[in-house]
This record gives C-alpha cells, sequence and structure tokens, in this order.
C-alpha cells in the first residue's frame, strides 16, 4: 500500500506550492466562469475581483483559456486524489459505502466546479484534452494499480483491474452528479446515503440474484 501511497504523491507533487496570488485567480475564476459563463467573464473581472491588476493576472497566465484549463485541471485533480486516499479503506461493503457517501457530499460542494468543467468542456476541445490526459488517465492508472494490489491480497475476486477501476471511476462521478440528477437536490441527506449503499452494494455485489436449485 506504501507503493499506492507514493502514486498519489507523485501525482499531486506539482499542484501542492502553488502562489498565493495564482490560486487566488483560479478560485475567482472558477466561481465567474460558473455563474456568469466563461465567455461572459473577461480577464478585467477575474483581475478586479481577484484584487490584482490584469497586467499581474497575465504575468502568471498566458491568457483566459489558460485559466479555464488549469482550474478544471487542478479542481478534478483535488476532487479525485481525495476520493483515492480513501481506497485503502474499501475492503467491506461497509467502508465503499461510507466512501462513496463522503465522496457524494464532498462532490456536491464543488457544484462550481463541476458546472465549469462540463458546461464548458462541450465548447473546448483542448479543456477536455486536458482533464483526460492529466486526470482521467493517470487517475485511471493508479486506481488500477490500486485493485491489482487488493486483488493479489485476496481483498477483491480477480479479473481485469483495469476494467474494475474504470467500472468504479464511472460509478463515483454519477454518485457526485445524483445529487442534481438522480436525486433531487432537496432531497434528504438519508435518500443520499441510500444512493452511496446502493452504489457500494452493487459495485461490490452485482444486481443478479443468487440462482435457486
Amino acid at each position: 500500500m506504501q507503493a499506492f501511497r507514493q502514486q498519489i504523491a507523485q501525482l499531486t507533487q506539482s499542484h501542492s506550492s502553488e502562489e498565493t496570488v495564482r490560486d487566488r485567480v483560479l478560485k475567482t475564476a472558477q466561481r465567474l466562469f460558473a455563474n456568469k459563463g466563461y465567455e461572459a467573464t473577461t480577464t478585467k473581472d477575474l483581475a478586479a475581483q481577484a484584487g490584482i491588476s490584469e497586467g499581474t493576472l497575465f504575468r502568471h497566465f498566458e491568457n483566459k483559456k489558460a485559466i479555464l484549463v488549469e482550474v478544471a485541471t487542478e479542481g478534478w485533480v483535488e476532487i479525485l486524489t481525495d476520493l483515492l486516499t480513501e481506497l485503502s479503506e474499501m475492503g467491506s461493503y461497509k467502508a465503499v459505502a461510507q466512501v462513496m457517501k463522503r465522496r457524494m457530499f464532498r462532490l456536491h460542494e464543488n457544484g462550481e466546479l463541476l458546472r465549469v468543467c462540463f458546461f464548458e468542456a462541450q465548447f473546448h476541445p483542448e479543456l477536455r484534452e486536458r482533464i483526460q490526459s492529466e486526470v482521467i488517465a493517470k487517475m485511471t492508472d493508479v486506481t488500477e494499480a490500486f485493485f491489482e494490489t487488493a486483488m493479489e491480497r485476496g481483498i477483491y475476486r480477480r479479473m481485469n483491474p483495469r476494467v474494475v477501476a474504470q467500472v468504479f471511476l464511472g460509478m463515483f462521478t454519477i454518485a457526485g452528479f445524483s445529487n442534481d440528477t438522480i436525486i433531487e437536490s432537496d432531497a434528504p441527506p438519508q435518500a443520499m446515503k441510500e444512493m452511496a449503499e446502493g452504489i457500494a452494494d452493487i459495485f461490490l455485489n452485482g444486481v443478479l440474484a443468487e440462482p435457486e436449485y
């Protein structure tokens, strides 16, 4: 499991020492892009809301598109890294359910980021490509390594760990969006708990009933 933690550390190392001004610009951009849209947000807006000049903004970012790409990339790295650091708990139904529940609530807290990523990615191919290469592909690799190790230890049954990793991350994503799609936005916490437990049950046990003989 130490090797698994080292992979996560390497994945996030380049995102752990960013400058304060740069962080402020990214947080401001996430809020403005989510509420006004990328096209309607100007670099003048970004600079003013972040409390800096446009000249300072352009010393940190080449252009507005670069800011959009960084908002999405770094946001997803943070969200998925939180998930992956909890994978070591997932040796039982109860543990998987707890991880899913925590991640679902956390994704709901990141609603602005999700709106930016999935709305703007429709119009910016470079954003889709960056998320795929910098986030999804790397996270799938790390998750695959975890499941491979867990299978070798007998925690999970032997099968293709790459496929298991892809299915798990896909179900996690669905869980994150369920608050505004599958589950009503004003649903009580119990509904989200039941969704998390259901996803954990399906992930671990499938949906087919035991055959009767």
